[in-house]
């Protein structure tokens, strides 16, 4: 393995990914076994406003990235410690965004298993992507990255 392909967190896959895949496990198991939550009503307007709002967090972030002139990839290797606008904020807003739209599709789709499978969707992002990202950055930045991630929560 070269440096280069060395330098990254070596997550265990890329985190859409990992939200979709979640995703489509707790729809698939919403058709098998109904688990119906919320009035029909409230299911548009929450879910919708969830996903706007993951939506508009992912891209602000991602726009951030760019801005920055380093990568939002997972694969890529970082090249600077983001820790202004959203990242001042949260360490991981584009995992908040994800996390949004992944709970607005569950609400307009009724579906009480995505909200069920919620928790062990944060322990995968936990443990095979935010931990290895973490662990990664300290490695790289040192003593910045350990004083951004002591100033700034991992969420919100």
């Amino acid at each position: 393995m070269t440096a280069k392909e060395n330098d990254c967190p070596g997550v265990i896959a890329k985190p859409p990914l990992i939200y979709l895949g979640f995703l489509l496990l707790g729809l698939g198991l919403d058709r098998l076994w109904p688990v119906a939550v919320l009035p029909e009503a409230a299911q548009s307007a929450l879910g919708g406003t969830l996903i706007g709002l993951g939506v508009l967090v992912v891209v602000a972030a991602v726009r951030r990235f760019k801005a920055a002139g380093t990568s939002f990839r997972t694969h890529e290797p970082a090249t600077t410690i983001l820790s202004d606008g959203l990242y001042g904020v949260s360490r991981n807003p584009i995992y908040l965004g994800l996390t949004a739209i992944y709970l607005g599709v569950g609400v307009m789709a009724d579906a009480g298993w995505v909200a069920v499978l919620l928790g062990p969707l944060i322990l995968v992002m936990h443990f095979g992507v935010i931990a290895r990202e973490e662990r990664y950055l300290e490695r790289k930045f040192g003593d910045e990255y350990l004083r951004y991630k002591a100033s700034v929560r991992r969420w919100i």
